[in-house]
């Protein structure tokens, strides 16, 4: 009995390895992948504003892939969108003051401050519609980030997403890659 026992759950962690393994090949080859495609409206993930009120490096390089959307004309709005971190910054009232002192007008951006996690991002987003008029839209968060994102809009019934991501890596990802294994399958 405790052979057999032992051989199933050997053969139960080797398909579960396997499938975080193509799970996390899948989601690194579409958020590195960026089609190029042009949409109405760019949404920018938050991240952690550090005690001192500066960015991350990690969200400013997602807001300068969001700057670069913009001048490229590839998005004609941008809705920032976060939370109120424990350092005691509004994510997105910080992400609207960086794109501004870059040159990206006040008026093409909109801020999005009960966006907590990916899930209240994309209802808040989604509830915006009728106001922002939009009809597509490009995700912009970390490459390990995107696709469970898009997953969620399109849940909801919004098809028209594609997505970009900064090129920044650090060893932080590995955790996030990980971590990004269950919460796609459990939000």
């Amino acid at each position: 009995m405790d052979r057999k026992f032992f051989r199933f759950f050997k053969i139960f962690v080797a398909l579960l390895f396997l499938w975080f393994a193509a799970h996390s090949i899948y989601i690194i080859a579409d958020g590195i992948s960026d089609n190029g495609k042009r949409a109405d409206l760019a949404v920018i993930l938050g991240n952690k504003v550090n005690d001192n009120g500066t960015l991350s490096t990690r969200l400013e390089k997602r807001l300068e892939s969001g700057i670069s959307l913009y001048r490229d004309q590839r998005v004609r709005k941008i809705l920032v969108s976060g939370g109120l971190g424990k350092e005691g910054f509004y994510e997105g009232d910080e992400m609207k003051e960086f794109l501004v002192s870059k040159g990206i007008p006040a008026s093409a951006i909109t801020v999005d401050n009960q966006g907590d996690n990916t899930r209240k991002t994309v209802e808040n987003t989604l509830r915006l519609r009728p106001e922002l008029h939009f009809n597509s839209l490009i995700v912009v968060s970390q490459y390990f980030h995107v696709t469970r994102t898009k997953k969620l809009f399109r849940e909801k019934g919004f098809q028209e997403v594609s997505s970009v991501s900064p090129d920044y890596f650090e060893w932080k990802d590995l955790y996030a890659l990980i971590r990004e294994f269950p919460a796609y399958y459990t939000q």
